[in-house]
């Protein structure tokens, strides 16, 4: 992980941007959510779309050290949407998140050039961004986007994905709409059979995709919505009676098995829907630690 204390290059721009930035509209979610594409690059383990004014507290448990730095925290907090992407470690990047708001762009690239922790790129289609190399970081500020990028090596990546970016999966921004966080994962298998063997229930899923919501509940609860999507309905029915069989197996002493198999599975075509009970603070952090 990166020592964000040691970082003085990112936190002068992440409280640069939280000091000037201002909330965009509310129907910016929405119009997310309609496209086709997001502007992250592909071969992410996981991508993640949040309304940070309503995923506050979720967004606090995230197992994502990054997100735990004060000046960051401010940045969020003037911040609302924001779409993420984390990469396995072979592909030499942390993690890339485009912010959506409104920036003063000029006034970035002034503060910015100023700063001797930052150095000025151009790429190859004539683009520029901003590039820390003692943060590992690069960054390019528009009026009404902002682009970060955390590489694994010293050298400088470009923050603005190639267009159109990634695809949103098919039936994921109907999944997302109401929910205040949501992800999804395009090779979920080795995330399922965590979940599994920690239940004591050693099966395998050929799971083609995962889709997850979070909900903030009242009294400081949470709850989620978990989507398995298979090749048909075949093996979406075998799995979810699979599931149901197995939830009357999983050990008592296990922290998420009267939470994660509280409900029947539901069988929706080729998907299975599983929906927990309310999760304390310690249960969704167990769950996020193991999406994340």
């Amino acid at each position: 992980m990166i020592n964000m204390k040691k970082k003085k290059g990112y936190v002068f721009v992440l409280l640069f941007v939280s000091i000037f930035s201002c909330q965009s509209v509310p129907k910016h979610f929405d119009t997310l959510l309609q496209g086709t594409h997001i502007p992250l690059d592909t071969g992410a383990s996981v991508y993640i779309l949040a309304n940070v004014k309503q995923a506050g507290t979720i967004i606090d448990l995230l197992p994502i050290e990054e997100l735990k730095d004060s000046q960051t925290r401010q940045m969020l907090g003037r911040t609302n949407i924001v779409a993420a992407a984390l990469f396995p470690s072979q592909s030499g990047r942390h993690f890339q998140l485009a912010a959506w708001g409104k920036y003063p762009s000029s006034r970035a690239s002034m503060a910015l050039g100023s700063n001797r922790h930052w150095e000025k790129q151009t790429t190859p289609a004539g683009g520029t961004y901003w590039y820390a190399q003692s943060a590992r970081l690069s960054m390019a500020i528009t009026p009404k986007q902002a682009f970060v990028v955390s590489s694994l090596v010293r050298q400088p990546v470009n923050p603005q994905a190639a267009p159109p970016g990634v695809e949103i999966p098919e039936g994921f921004n109907v999944f997302a709409r109401e929910a205040p966080l949501s992800c999804w994962m395009n090779n979920p298998g080795p995330v399922l059979s965590e979940m599994m063997s920690n239940a004591g229930i050693p099966l395998r899923f050929p799971v083609q995709q995962l889709f997850i919501n979070i909900y903030t509940m009242p009294a400081g609860e949470y709850e989620a919505l978990i989507r398995m999507i298979f090749t048909n309905q075949t093996q979406a029915r075998g799995a979810a009676t699979v599931i149901n069989l197995a939830s009357g197996l999983a050990p008592a002493d296990f922290e998420l098995a009267s939470v994660f198999l509280a409900n029947p599975p539901i069988q929706n075509g080729s998907n299975v829907d599983i929906k927990t009970a309310r999760l304390s603070e310690s249960n969704l952090q167990v769950l996020l630690g193991m999406i994340f």
